[in-house]
């Protein structure tokens, strides 16, 4: 399916690895040319060299903390005109209401919650003057399922899922569309690292953290590609009358009762 997507400009957060290094797979294979945002400039480099070679797209990345005063701006002057964004950063810690401490709890929605809302603010207002465009949100399934072992995710969670909801149900009128992704447990780095923290509060041992995987559909998390196919799908005209909803790809788990 060509989803007419050749020579557009997107904006990946958290393009490193994981989804939003997947996405930047699917978008340069689709002739897009980007720009990936991400702590480590080492695995910036990296992602730059494999898809200019496998794809030849231009590729710019901005190695950056978006939750540091000023990296939006920062980000902004050194791209200041895209067609797509991807927000994908953000990594809210695992741990219930006692583990978490309030210092920690902003620090992460600093991040996530805060630096989602910031580039939309941002980037929205450029692509109303530039005539269109598209935010895709990749949030996470504990907005929809609240999780007390993941007290700080599932509120920040929650809070992105009804901004996408409420900023969507209008862009249309501004030719934008802002719409979101709610993957379940998905095989990256970051999965591995909530659940071994699961694992220990749970089973008293990090290494048992694969047992949790047991029981979902499959017997299996999602693959960072499966996701990633949807944000690109999302982000082209074949869904263009498509705003204001959060989509959940989590093989069907959230409709499980056990």
């Amino acid at each position: 399916m060509d989803l007419d997507l050749k020579g557009r400009t997107v904006l990946i957060t958290g393009g490193s690895k994981g989804i939003g290094r997947a996405a930047a797979e699917g978008f340069a294979a689709e002739g897009c040319n980007l720009h990936l945002v991400a702590r480590t400039e080492e695995q910036l480099e990296a992602a730059k060299e494999e898809l200019q070679t496998a794809h030849g797209v231009q590729v710019a990345v901005h190695p950056m903390d978006l939750s540091q005063p000023g990296a939006v701006d920062q980000l902004i002057q050194a791209s200041p005109d895209v067609d797509i964004l991807v927000n994908n950063a953000g990594a809210i810690p695992g741990g219930n209401l006692d583990a978490i401490e309030e210092e920690r709890w902003r620090e992460a929605w600093d991040l996530k919650v805060f630096g989602y809302i910031n580039m939309t603010r941002e980037y929205y207002r450029r692509m109303r003057e530039r005539g269109g465009g598209v935010i895709v949100n990749v949030i996470g399934m504990a907005g929809e399922r609240p999780d007390a072992g993941y007290v700080a995710g599932s509120a920040g969670n929650a809070s992105l899922m009804a901004f996408t909801r409420a900023v969507g149900s209008r862009s249309l009128d501004d030719g934008i569309r802002v719409t979101a992704i709610n993957p379940g447990l998905v095989e990256t780095e970051r999965a591995a690292t909530l659940l071994q923290t699961r694992a220990e509060m749970q089973f008293g041992d990090r290494e048992r953290w694969r047992e949790f995987y047991e029981p979902l559909p499959l017997g299996r998390a999602a693959k960072a590609q499966e996701v990633a196919d949807l944000v690109v799908f999302l982000a082209s005209a074949r869904a263009s009358y498509i705003s204001g909803t959060v989509y959940t790809i989590d093989g069907g788990a959230s409709g499980r009762s056990g």
